[in-house]
């Protein structure tokens, strides 16, 4: 064998065995991918928003009879020339993608003379769906929360009035209604910013069917008036407060942000990280803030956990390169993030809004 020909069995030989050694990684390599994509929740992923132009004060509830999901949102114009939408229905399977499919309502409630219907928050109660809602103009001297029922989370929902107004309950501002049963009770949450000396995030017993409040005197004060859109959550003994502070509704200088605290009981007293009183102004521990993506970020769901044991918040928020829409009205997307807990707190990560690729959540049903 002469030199040449050595030479050029060796250079074979080599490029046989890297040629090898880069498939054998190559296939390493795409496995870990599958496998990764495999655990990462089905490897579907999403970017926010998840809804636009708009939906505003979100809540969201599981249809148990089917794959679905709803979100409801406060009343609306979108600025297309079909005027204000009486609390819009979107429907989806995965929290992701989601379908406006009608109102809940087909015109407002009588029981006050003028305002739009807020902030909704719709729960099953027995065989009933119930939507609280709260009837109220910007600046309104005596806002009040009442009450509809459907059959079916699509509807139509039918007004059953008021449960009370601010006089009444001596609460200022009573508006962004929710829903919480704990211990085979019933219930309602609301309140929203004030200065007055009664003001505050309060509770009150329901009714074993939803529709009324038991005794007006039975209120308990939960937080202070820098707070409004209450979210109630309980998890592993503790009960979780979420609200909301700042200005929701300035487009592109919107301040909104969350903050939470929390408590062993129900009715309070509910303390942030520093251990302040949430009924004290200025406490509260911050969740999620703007950034220069999306602004005015707050008023969030209830916190739903997908297939996998993952928890997931949506609330809404505003881009402000598209802060209004041709209406004038604040152009409020509906936004989706994880929420991961942290030595007994829930935690967002970097504490606001994602705007890049994530993972979805994950949900059997739409395999």
């Amino acid at each position: 064998m002469n030199q040449t020909n050595f030479i050029g069995r060796c250079l074979v030989i080599i490029f046989i065995v890297y040629f090898s050694i880069a498939c054998s990684s190559l296939g390493y390599r795409e496995r870990n991918l599958r496998d990764s994509e495999i655990t990462n929740k089905g490897g579907a992923t999403y970017m926010n928003p998840v809804f636009e132009p708009i939906l505003a004060d979100p809540t969201v509830i599981k249809d148990p009879e089917t794959p679905y999901f709803y979100a409801y949102g406060t009343a609306d114009n979108w600025g297309d020339q079909r005027g204000e939408r009486l609390v819009s229905i979107l429907q989806s399977k995965d929290l992701v993608h989601w379908k406006w499919i009608g109102t809940a309502f087909q015109k407002k409630p009588s029981w006050k003379a003028s305002g739009g219907i807020w902030a909704p928050d719709v729960v099953k109660v027995k065989n009933k769906y119930l939507l609280y809602y709260a009837f109220s103009t910007w600046g309104d001297p005596n806002p009040g929360i009442g009450v509809a029922v459907a059959d079916r989370p699509v509807g139509p929902f039918l007004d059953q009035g008021k449960l009370f107004d601010s006089q009444e309950i001596q609460v200022p501002n009573s508006i962004d209604p929710h829903f919480f049963v704990d211990k085979g009770i019933n219930y309602l949450f609301w309140g929203s910013f004030s200065d007055a000396h009664t003001q505050g995030t309060y509770g009150i017993p329901l009714t074993q069917d939803g529709l009324h409040v038991s005794d007006l005197q039975q209120k308990f004060k939960v937080a202070a008036g820098d707070f409004e859109a209450v979210m109630i959550h309980k998890r592993k003994g503790y009960y979780y407060f979420f609200g909301s502070k700042g200005s929701c509704c300035e487009g592109a200088k919107s301040t909104y942000h969350m903050m939470v605290g929390r408590s062993k009981k129900l009715q309070g007293p509910y303390y942030d990280k520093e251990g302040r009183d949430l009924k004290i102004r200025g406490a509260g521990t911050l969740l999620l803030q703007g950034n220069d993506h999306f602004v005015g970020t707050g008023h969030n769901s209830r916190i739903i956990t997908d297939d996998n044991g993952i928890d997931w918040m949506l609330y809404h928020g505003i881009d402000p390169k598209q802060s209004r829409v041709s209406s004038g009205g604040n152009r409020r997307v509906l936004l989706l993030d994880q929420i991961k807990w942290s030595a007994g707190w829930p935690v967002v990560e970097n504490q606001t809004s994602s705007h890049m690729t994530n993972a979805a959540p994950f949900f059997k049903s739409i395999l």
